[in-house]
């Protein structure tokens, strides 16, 4: 789930090292558009401290720089796009198995790629993890679904005031600034790559 597509796939087997050796992870990338509809595709990278999960604008600078220099140089991109790095934000896509133990508590919403118990979207609070299923306990149900995560397309942490307040006490345990809003968003740190070797 941290990578989609093929195209996805590749590119973080590129820049997964140089995250590491910043002490980062790469939450997901996703490659948007298409370079046949013409204009700029959009390369978007969530990136997080290994440390805390937290990650700031000049962290997402520096990624960017390390990952637009090995662009240039591998040329693993067709076309012109542009590149985004940000933080996942406080309702994260959870992409790892280990993410689902780790927000445990917590609601999310999950979308399969095949049906389970005659659906493929779920919705609940997230009950930790057993072997490689997903423990989730369903929104107006009395009952624990168990979903295997290599099914999961999608899954991302809903927006709740639990969420909230886990996200105020994170940002107090590392003083913060209460003003400081750590999730900066989508759009904090863009470049746009031109690649000379542009698809016919």
């Amino acid at each position: 789930m941290r990578a989609k597509t093929a195209e996805d796939r590749k590119l973080i087997e590129l820049f997964d090292p140089i995250a590491e050796a910043q002490g980062l992870n790469i939450v997901r990338i996703r490659m948007m558009g298409s370079s046949r509809a013409g204009g700029a595709r959009r390369l978007q990278i969530m990136a997080e401290r290994k440390s805390d999960g937290d990650i700031d604008v000049n962290e997402c600078a520096r990624l960017s720089r390390a990952i637009s220099a090995l662009i240039d140089e591998a040329d693993p991109i067709p076309g012109e796009f542009v590149l985004e790095v940000s933080s996942p934000g406080i309702d994260r896509p959870l992409t790892r198995l280990e993410d689902f133990e780790a927000y445990e508590g917590l609601e999310a919403r999950i979308e399969l790629d095949r049906l389970a118990e005659g659906r493929k979207r779920f919705r609940g609070v997230l009950a930790g993890i057993e072997d490689d299923h997903i423990a989730i306990d369903l929104e107006g149900e009395a009952e624990t679904a168990m979903i295997p995560f290599a099914w999961i397309v999608e899954a991302k942490l809903v927006l709740t005031d639990e969420l909230m307040k886990r996200g105020a006490e994170a940002r107090a345990a590392r003083g913060d600034d209460e003003d400081e809003d750590e999730d900066f968003g989508d759009d904090d740190f863009e470049d746009d790559v031109a690649n000379d070797d542009e698809e016919d």
